[in-house]
């Protein structure tokens, strides 16, 4: 699909509010509600809008600590490692690297506790190195970078 500059508007404004009415949405870039509507069905059918999400508050949940985890994997075979982090709900994001280890995971958890447990079930894939977050700077969606 190529995705045009009407396109890309659609986007940025929908990054920032999912929730927009197509027809507010229209008047934002001067078109049809239907007409924004349209072009949106065709970005999720095509696959660029893959899903809707909603950005929570996660100290008012109770997830107190954001833990960033370097691993340094013990053997060559990751696919026990990548089921073990796929299926932790404490793992929020995980990105094989190049560079200093094998993957860097983004933790969100409720304690300190829970923090320890995690990483005592991690030293069977391999060793780590831990940072904890003091205080979040900055939160962006990639797609701002690229759209404005």
């Amino acid at each position: 699909m190529d995705i045009d500059q009407i396109d890309f508007q659609i986007l940025r404004l929908l990054t920032e509010n999912s929730r927009v009415q197509w027809k507010d949405l229209g008047e934002k870039i001067h078109m049809t509600g239907q007409a924004v509507g349209n072009r949106i069905k065709k970005l999720e059918d095509s696959g660029v809008i893959k899903a809707y999400s909603l950005i929570i508050d996660e100290m008012k949940l109770g997830l107190i600590f954001t833990a960033f985890v370097i691993v340094h994997m013990k053997s060559a075979n990751h696919d026990a490692f990548i089921r073990f982090i796929k299926d932790r709900k404490e793992v929020v994001e995980a990105h094989r690297v190049s560079g200093q280890g094998c993957y860097h995971l983004k933790l969100k958890v409720k304690s300190q506790d829970q923090l320890n447990q995690l990483l005592n079930k991690l030293l069977d894939h391999g060793n780590y190195n831990l940072n904890l977050s003091i205080q979040e700077i900055k939160q962006q969606h990639s797609l701002n970078s690229i759209l404005q």
